[in-house]
């Protein structure tokens, strides 16, 4: 003898709606990381320098004053692991003696051409053109 059930019987369905909600969401979030790691760019002296001129001229600067000094400044929004990017090649260069340039968060930003912090010290920057020089005692 057969019983049948009370609750009736459904088929099983894929539903592809919340799948394409998903998969616009994955899409969208990749788009703007990918957008927010363009845009790194790194400054010499207030010049700025492509990615592969960087060591280049880091080599140069330790070359021709082995006890060199680099201060590297980044902007507010600069991505950590284009400092330490920046950070690895001064080190590959042979440079030890390296400072870095710190402002408070609601200090304003640099404009291009601003003057460096320190005369004569080569600045290496990710990210956004140098931060102003500190004020005068």
């Amino acid at each position: 003898m057969r019983v049948s059930s009370p609750i009736p019987h459904k088929r099983a369905r894929i539903e592809i709606i919340p799948l394409i909600d998903v998969m616009f969401f994955l899409l969208a979030s990749f788009m703007m990381v990918s957008l927010s790691q363009e845009g790194n760019a790194v400054y010499f002296d207030n010049q700025i320098v492509s990615d592969d001129q960087v060591l280049p001229k880091l080599y140069e600067l330790h070359r021709a004053n082995p006890d060199i000094k680099v201060s590297i400044s980044a902007s507010l929004m600069a991505m950590h692991g284009d400092v330490i990017s920046v950070l690895d090649k001064v080190r590959s260069a042979g440079i030890t003696k390296v400072g870095y340039q710190i402002r408070a968060a609601g200090a304003p930003a640099a404009q291009p051409g601003a003057p460096a912090a320190q005369p004569g010290a080569p600045t290496a920057q990710p990210g956004a053109p140098p931060p102003p020089p500190p004020p005068k005692p």
